[in-house]
């Protein structure tokens, strides 16, 4: 992240924003619409980025592709990034505004990667474990990923929490156990 604290202030002031105009779930589904964008257009965050494309150049390629989508609050909001310079950092602002809704709402983001992909039943149970090990209530929000790298197993992120509970772990363990010989005291 290249500035977090910028990013933040943009996400804080988008969300007083919404607040004002009611608009608190629309506006999520925009940065939603926005966020998907990014992470699968890289040429789209590249224009954002770029010196050598214009302001006006690129508060016209919003309006052409955003116009009709998202609501005017966001719409707007992306304007005057552009107008401001800052355009930049659109990416990190939508990444924190989606933080800042999830606190706002009380929901958990809950990330599982495991080796294979899983069925929705084990995803659901899951996902109920988790929600009952968290004291303060809220929703939780499973995002599931497969690393074949992991053999078996499985690694949970709750918050600041980490759980590895992989094969590639376990493994990793007994070649550090290998390479330092516990009978040879080291001098």
């Amino acid at each position: 992240m290249q500035n977090p604290r910028l990013a933040s202030r943009y996400a804080k002031s988008l969300i007083d924003l919404a607040k004002e105009q009611n608009s608190l779930d629309a506006v999520l589904k925009d940065i939603e619409l926005i966020k998907g964008v990014c992470q699968s257009n890289p040429d789209f965050v590249l224009m954002l980025k770029s010196p050598v494309v214009k302001g006006d150049k690129k508060t016209a390629l919003i309006k052409i592709l955003f116009e009709g989508k998202i609501s005017a609050v966001t719409l707007g909001f992306i304007e005057l990034m552009i107008k401001k310079g800052r355009e930049f950092f659109l990416p990190e602002i939508v990444q924190a505004y989606v933080d800042q809704d999830n606190e706002i709402r009380n929901v958990k983001t809950v990330h599982l990667t495991t080796a294979t992909a899983i069925d929705t039943e084990l995803t659901n149970l899951i996902e109920s474990k988790v929600a009952a090990s968290i004291k303060d209530g809220g929703t939780v929000a499973l995002k599931t990923s497969v690393d074949a790298s992991l053999i078996g197993g499985f690694i949970l992120e709750i918050g600041d929490r980490f759980f590895d509970a992989s094969v590639r772990r376990d493994l990793n363990d007994i070649k550090k156990q290998f390479t330092k010989n516990l009978y040879i005291a080291d001098i």
